[in-house]
């Protein structure tokens, strides 16, 4: 007896470990599985997407655990100082914000998932453009509190630029006031879109307890410490009802944009589940309809369903038609040239460089296969450029760590390492095949500052910095004034200036000073002035001589940015020769004003006569006679300052006309014209550039993040008086030549 019980236990304990091992087994055939040539329909490529502070990286992050991807959890800005995996940078982590989209991937139920987690904040809205560029599908993350916000309508927009079928999750059920119902009547009413529920909660707020699946008809409960656990039951009494009408409103808003679904609905036929969800698949794919799911990341609610969901509603690599702009030399017209989906080497390799990010092995390319197959030890060549790359190594990213891959094929997101390119480069395996792939919308930037390390020998980790930031960002632009001798950065806002500043100081050792940039005045006469000037220099043997006398004229206003000079001479008085002289003399004069130091401009110096002597007259003189002309006119006469105006176009719905009117007139900017049209108000104004400056934050501020502006240099005018006045005294106060105002600091 006894040995027939050692016996059961020995078996039981060897069926035990080989169910272990065949777990492991199971395990280790997925992973292989994913890096081996799935089919297509084994694929999803998605985003996430939203606006500020509605639970994206929190979201990933679920995701990440329930595939198996991470053993544990973090919050983002958690207790425990650890952060969430896709903030891989510490900036980061600190902050509580995502600054970089971050790649991943993952497998659900034996298909491999890619995900790209991107950034809200408005001033890194090329990261969401980059990222909706390469992806096949997406996930809108909406709060349940906030619902539509700004942010919500930029990322909208961005997603039917690039055609990008999508869900919807309502995220925050837990948060106080959290209603799903106004964020589904937000969604409609002003993104203007075909959605309804496919889930409903089970409570709100302290009470959410699950939620129910409309088209499976079941309750569903997430059990355990952190929601893995899921068990279906039945729906409650109390919701029966409710459930029943959003199924009959699902039904309706699918059967309207589908054809099968809509004559089974005139039928008065009762769709089963299967047709339900082949209906809904179809309408998201051709981004007729936008299924509506709900629950709580913090909470670990609704996060299983919602992978479900992108595997059965958002379409693989093979269900989105891709194409590539095949460039003739010959002819201005585009041809477009399908690309095949096909995940075999059949046909040439073509890819996307979509980001580009310096890690510490040097540059990371990010790549989207669109057709053929990429080996490690490759050659492939840049379309742009014409020049022959080695794939020296291939990877495949997770946040900010890599695993190793041999090969990538059509669909897969992958990294090059050490390739010299730009953003939006298109790579292929033959040299002869000029294609590119249509590129990503970059937006203009709306905010300069000037910027200049705090230490003078920090110039070279700061030039290699903001070189590598302008790689990596295309709305980062950098410019040199010669003019006040500054480096002026551009951006998408004051925290993308910010944030670029802290990162040259955390990851260069560089120090930075950021201020308003100096704005260029012009220096000009009021009426014209005639001049009489002789320049006499004896220091032994051979001296100076030369005398111009002539008129210097203020010129048209439309030319105030202009220099001229006309040579009225007759007869020999002044040699041809010393004319050019003459002229060079008047230039270096006009480079700098009496009244503030800036450029004086807007003159014509009209030479009339002179004379010169045959021993001492030479070029030097000439140059000196000039340049004293000049400055001898200018003490005659009054000068009056010119500064740059800017023609303004500001965006705004209509219900904040009247606060940015009020804006503009404050910052003396005078309104041309205005035009309106889908609630939308356009308003056109000629502002002194002066004034712009931190135009951006009042405006987003002030349309609560809904509005948006551009500028472009329109002509110089002459500046109110009350300018002119702080000017002259600022640059005295400046020069030592006044007494600096009590509590002001010399500038």
């Amino acid at each position: 007896m006894h040995l027939l019980k050692a016996a059961l236990a020995a078996g039981r304990r060897r069926r035990r470990a080989a169910l272990r091992c065949g777990r492991q087994v199971l395990v280790s055939i997925c992973r292989q599985c994913s890096s081996g040539i799935l089919p297509n329909e084994m694929i999803r490529n998605i985003g996430i997407s939203a606006h500020i502070d509605s639970g994206k990286t929190t979201l990933t992050e679920r995701v990440l655990y329930y595939t198996g991807r991470i053993a544990e959890m973090h919050e983002v800005k958690g207790k425990d100082g650890v952060g969430a995996v896709m903030d891989s940078m510490e900036l980061e982590r600190q902050r509580g914000i995502t600054i970089q989209s971050a790649a991943t991937y993952t497998v659900w139920k034996a298909r491999n998932v890619n995900i790209i987690d991107t950034p809200g904040h408005v001033d890194f809205t090329i990261e969401v453009e980059r990222a909706l560029r390469v992806l096949d599908g997406a996930v809108l993350v909406l709060c349940s509190v906030g619902g539509v916000q700004c942010q919500t309508m930029t990322v909208n927009r961005q997603m039917k630029r690039y055609n990008v079928p999508f869900l919807t999750f309502i995220n925050k059920l837990d948060r106080l006031g959290a209603n799903p119902n106004r964020a589904l009547q937000q969604m409609r009413s002003k993104l203007n879109l075909n959605s309804a529920f496919v889930q409903i909660p089970i409570g709100l707020e302290g009470n959410l307890k699950g939620i129910i699946d409309l088209i499976e008809e079941r309750a569903v409960y997430f059990d355990g410490q952190f929601g893995q656990n899921i068990r279906y039951d039945d729906i409650p009494p109390d919701l029966r009802v409710e459930a029943a009408d959003r199924r009959q409103e699902l039904v309706e808003c699918v059967a309207n944009v589908d054809e099968q679904l809509g004559e089974m609905f005139l039928e008065e036929k009762v769709p089963t589940i299967d047709d339900l969800k082949a209906a809904i698949r179809r309408v998201t794919i051709s981004r007729l309809f936008s299924p509506v799911l709900v629950g709580s990341a913090l909470k670990n609610k609704g996060v299983q369903p919602l992978l479900d969901a992108a595997l059965d509603y958002l379409p693989d690599p093979s269900e989105i038609p891709n194409f590539a702009i095949a460039n003739q030399s010959d002819s201005e017209d585009k041809v477009k040239v399908l690309m095949d989906p096909k995940r075999d080497d059949s046909h040439p390799f073509v890819g996307l460089a979509f980001k580009l990010e310096a890690g510490k092995f040097g540059q990371l390319t990010y790549v989207r296969v669109y057709q053929g197959m990429l080996k490690k030890s490759d050659n492939i060549y840049n379309t742009r450029t014409g020049k022959k790359i080695r794939v020296q190594r291939l990877v495949r990213m997770h946040a900010d760590q890599m695993e190793d891959v041999e090969e990538a094929y059509s669909g897969d997101i992958c990294a090059l390492f050490g390739i010299d390119c730009a953003s939006g480069d298109t790579f292929t395996s033959r040299s002869n095949d000029n294609l590119s792939m249509e590129s990503i919308h970059v937006p203009e930037p709306v905010i300069s500052v000037a910027i200049k390390p705090v230490n003078k020998n920090d110039f070279d980790k700061f030039s290699k910095g903001i070189g590598r930031f302008t790689r990596e960002d295309p709305t980062f632009r950098v410019t040199y004034d010669t003019e006040s001798r500054e480096t002026i950065v551009s951006g998408m806002g004051e925290l993308h200036m910010e944030i670029y500043a802290q990162r040259l100081e955390r990851e260069y050792n560089c120090p930075c000073l950021m201020g308003k940039p100096k704005v260029a005045f012009r220096e000009t006469i009021a009426a014209p002035v005639p001049f009489e000037f002789t320049h006499k220099k004896q220091s032994g043997g051979s001296g100076q001589y030369g005398k111009v006398i002539g008129m210097l004229e203020p010129l048209e206003p439309e030319n105030y940015t202009k220099l001229e000079f006309d040579d009225r001479t007759i007869g020999q008085n002044v040699p041809q020769q010393y004319i050019p002289a003459i002229q060079k003399g008047f230039h270096e004069a006009c480079e700098k004003g009496p009244l503030t130091a800036h450029r004086i401009s807007g003159v014509r110096f009209v030479l009339e006569d002179g004379a010169h002597h045959m021993v001492d007259s030479n070029e030097i003189s000439f140059i000196r006679a000039g340049e004293g002309a000049v400055k001898q006119a200018v003490e005659k006469t009054s000068l009056i300052i010119l500064e740059p105006i800017m023609s303004v176009e500001v965006v705004a719905p209509n219900e904040f006309q009247g606060i940015v009117i009020g804006g503009i007139n404050r910052r003396h900017g005078v309104i041309t014209d205005q035009d309106g049209a889908e609630g939308y108000v356009t308003l056109y104004a000629d502002v002194p550039l002066n004034d712009m400056f931190g135009y951006a934050s009042e405006l987003r501020s002030c349309t609560e993040g809904k509005g948006e502006y551009t500028m472009d240099y329109s002509r110089y005018q002459p500046c109110l008086p009350s300018v002119q006045e702080e000017l002259v005294n600022k640059y005295l106060e400046a020069t030592g030549q006044l007494p600096a105002k009590k509590g002001k600091v010399k500038n």
